[in-house]
């Protein structure tokens, strides 16, 4: 992923302190910086990471003009105006990606470290690691619910041989002789409708309780109905379906899980759902998150075939990769390679250079606890990998059991049907 590419743009001013005047161009924001660039002479006016930012806050220029300003670490201010569409929708991305980048985890080495320093490769591996534990979560939570989904099949076939049985019943009793003396008596009859009821009340609480169960929930900027002006909200992934919600959790929107036509994926941090009518205009919801590639994770399992990649979505890969794993092997691989070449040592050391190889030497590319936490991390992955194909298995099985059933339940219906017919 390109960390460059721009995940929003604005057009609006910049204030020179230098020449005090406003000159025009567009503000872009992306994962880790914010940057403005001139219209007229194509040149970068202001250019700070997110990390350095103490402070965004919505201010007026001489009493009249808005502005939105930005201050840097080193009491640094940035005046930005004109902001279209205006500078509230400004001023809520931005602050989001900032939040977010200050209670991520990795948000504060940024700030301790020195400015423009990278982290080292053991941080570089760690977190790679943790992002696959994150997607391994993901992936386990919504098994365990297709399994909740198996089990409820399950009951309704079992119900659903209960009732073929009393059907049976009833089929011999009409298809016995009138003068017949061992019909059933009616208040049997009405005792297991009473059984048959209340199954059927718990098998209705049971997927009531599966359908709100919450799979993912992030943090997100949104808007409905092509309305350029994002607010602060969330987005919740339940099993059946997507809900958007506003700041006060009140819900904005719910697109049940039939009824989502499009996911279209505009960046790895901006999604568009979409849900088609036939006489009456589009529901859309475009969110934005700085979490967004965790609930992505989610969204593609969930809604494969609804799940669509815009043209600007290629900005964000560096280079093409088949699948996320694949991406993952290659910079593990490349941190690993780029690890061993730094520990070589030359055949031939000249005269004057030992103290500086000695130092080179001495430094690994990753330290003992970094590699104490990456191991305790990847018996982790081991173990939740081990539950997942545990869990797969069993669905497997559940699937054979469920073919079986219904094909019984088939053959039994047909011969209900033939004897109804008899009847008829």
């Amino acid at each position: 992923m390109s960390l460059d590419a721009p995940i929003h743009s604005w057009p609006g001013s910049y204030y020179l302190t230098s020449n005090k005047r406003w000159e025009n161009g567009t503000l872009s924001l992306s994962r880790s910086a914010v940057r403005f660039v001139s219209n007229q002479t194509k040149e970068t006016l202001a250019s700070f990471r997110l990390s350095r930012i103490t402070e965004i806050k919505m201010e007026s220029s001489s009493l009249i003009f808005s502005t939105l300003t930005v201050l840097e670490e080193g009491n640094v201010k940035h005046w930005f105006g004109s902001l279209k569409p205006n500078r509230v929708v400004v001023y809520n991305v931005m602050e989001h990606f900032w939040r977010e980048r200050l209670l991520s985890p990795t948000g504060s080495e940024g700030r301790s470290g020195v400015p423009g320093s990278e982290p080292s490769k053991g941080r570089e591996l760690i977190n790679l690691v943790a992002g696959a534990q994150r997607r391994l979560e993901d992936t386990g939570r919504v098994l365990s619910y297709q399994g909740e989904q198996f089990d409820s099949m399950m009951q309704g076939l079992e119900k659903m041989d209960s009732d073929l049985g009393v059907a049976d019943k009833l089929l011999s009793e009409l298809e016995s002789p009138s003068w017949w003396p061992f019909s059933k008596l009616p208040w049997k009859i009405q005792q297991e409708a009473k059984a048959e009821d209340v199954a059927r009340a718990a098998v209705a609480a049971s997927k009531e309780s599966g359908r709100s169960k919450v799979i993912a929930s992030i943090p997100a900027v949104v808007s409905k109905d092509g309305d350029c002006d994002l607010k602060p909200g969330c987005l919740l992934i339940l099993p059946s379906s997507l809900e958007v919600r506003d700041a006060a959790c009140r819900l904005l929107h719910r697109f049940e899980r039939g009824e989502v036509d499009e996911i279209r994926v505009h960046s790895p941090y901006e999604i568009t759902v979409r849900q088609r009518f036939i006489g009456r205009p589009d529901v859309r919801c475009r969110l934005l998150s700085a979490k967004m590639p965790e609930a992505l994770a989610v969204l593609e399992m969930q809604y494969k075939k609804k799940v669509e990649f815009a043209v600007e979505y290629a900005a964000f890969r560096a280079t093409p990769v088949s699948s996320p794993g694949d991406a993952q092997a290659a910079i593990l691989h490349d941190g690993l390679l780029h690890g061993c070449h730094e520990m070589e040592v030359p055949m031939e050391v000249p005269a004057g250079e030992l103290s500086q190889l000695q130092v080179h030497v001495l430094q690994p590319a990753m330290s003992q606890a970094e590699a104490q936490e990456l191991k305790q991390m990847l018996l982790q992955l081991k173990s939740l990998a081990l539950e997942a194909e545990t869990e797969l298995e069993r669905q497997d099985e559940a699937l054979t059991v469920l073919t079986n059933s219904a094909d019984q339940a088939s053959m039994t219906i047909g011969k209900h049907t033939c004897r109804i017919k008899k009847l008829l």
